[in-house]
């Protein structure tokens, strides 16, 4: 009886190769190549756990930036002011306007008006931030407004009295349009407006991953319900509630329901666009650039020059344009910001419309009873 040759799974060769059997390893299965390894990470949920780490910690550091460049030393570069009439000694203003320059760091833009009445015009059509008179022998009278702006008004209240004693010349500074007294640092207007933008949008990643079975339209309709809704409970609490501002509460409550409706169809834009991305960009736009480029914590004449310009044609800046505009210049409304909120708002439902194949979520069409009869036929 011939003895049968003994096979190992380690030893046994390929006679014609005189190579093992298995050339992939003890285990038999394929080698993995760098290309398949990354491949299967791609796959694997690690990935995209991998990629937001690093994103949550460049956002930690952009979110950061952005608020402390714009907001840790705010500096005057362009601020408007009235001059009322035509001084007896042009020196003395020469000399005042020469020392607030030098002490602000900045220019003052000054334009030229017959009246006090006119300049007080000037201050509530938002066209300047103070009104200056110089006069002998009462010296200087410098009116500012913080309603304008409270920390324009604030720098210019402590420069004004320090420069008047370098030059010899008296300063008298009063506020002609102070703050709410609940809001002795205007920045409850800030504040609603930010609430606002981040729950809207908060309020529409919600709808994606709670209500992901609303179709378009029904999306949109939520999306309004609770920017509605919310508005009302924003302003009820700030001004019933707290009492910080004496609002204008319809108006109010409509600039801050149009902000949360804004907000969150331009996340329901990106979601549409990108997917699930969709909140990079999203906070990107109204967090990163548009919170410290809206005006609301620190004035747009002490904003870096090109956050300044910016921040007036973001939803987060126009929310706090129109609504600091609704509270404190009333007589004065300005069109500009609810154009600004209406064109995101709409440019946003009309890409999410067109788009709406992609964006994810909603429930497949029922098919109509005469379809499903000849089906079943």
């Amino acid at each position: 009886m011939s003895e049968e040759p003994e096979w190992s799974e380690h030893r046994a060769e390929d006679p014609s190769t005189d190579q093992p059997r298995h050339p992939h390893g003890k285990h038999g299965g394929p080698r993995r190549t760098p290309a398949r390894k990354w491949q299967d990470f791609k796959d694997s949920p690690f990935f995209p756990a991998t990629v937001l780490v690093l994103i949550l910690a460049a956002g930690a550091g952009l979110f950061a930036g952005s608020y402390t460049y714009a907001m840790a030393n705010p500096t005057p570069h362009h601020v408007p002011v009235a001059v009322v009439g035509e001084p007896e000694n042009r020196r003395d203003r020469s000399e005042f306007v020469t020392g607030m320059e030098k002490a602000l760091g900045s220019s003052l833009k000054l334009r030229h008006y017959r009246t006090q009445a006119a300049a007080e015009h000037a201050i509530e059509a938002q066209q300047v931030f103070a009104i200056m008179r110089v006069e002998r022998p009462k010296g200087v009278e410098l009116d500012v407004s913080s309603a304008s702006g409270a920390s324009v008004a604030e720098l210019l209240e402590e420069a004004g009295p320090k420069v008047g004693k370098k030059i010899g010349v008296p300063v008298e500074v009063r506020d002609l349009k102070p703050l709410d007294q609940g809001d002795p640092r205007g920045l409850a207007i800030f504040y609603i407006s930010l609430a606002a933008v981040i729950i809207g949008f908060v309020g529409a990643i919600q709808l994606s991953v709670h209500a992901r079975a609303l179709n378009p339209p029904e999306r949109i309709a939520f999306t309004l319900a609770y920017a509605l809704l919310g508005g009302f409970v924003i302003a009820a609490v700030v001004d019933w509630g707290l009492g910080a501002l004496d609002l204008p509460f319809v108006h109010s409550w409509m600039i801050l329901a149009l902000t949360l409706f804004t907000s969150g169809m331009v996340f329901t834009m990106f979601n549409t666009l990108v997917g699930r991305w969709a909140m990079l960009p999203t906070w990107g736009l109204m967090v990163l650039l548009g919170n410290p480029s809206s005006g609301g914590a620190v004035s747009w004449p002490l904003l870096p020059s090109v956050l300044g310009e910016i921040g007036r044609w973001l939803p987060p800046g126009a929310s706090v344009n129109a609504q600091h505009t609704a509270v404190y210049f009333p007589d004065h409304q300005l069109l500009q910001p609810y154009l600004v909120l209406a064109a995101w708002a709409l440019v946003s439902c009309a890409v999410f419309w067109i788009w709406r194949h992609r964006h994810p979520g909603g429930r497949p069409r029922s098919s109509s009873p005469s379809h499903a009869a000849a089906a079943a036929g």
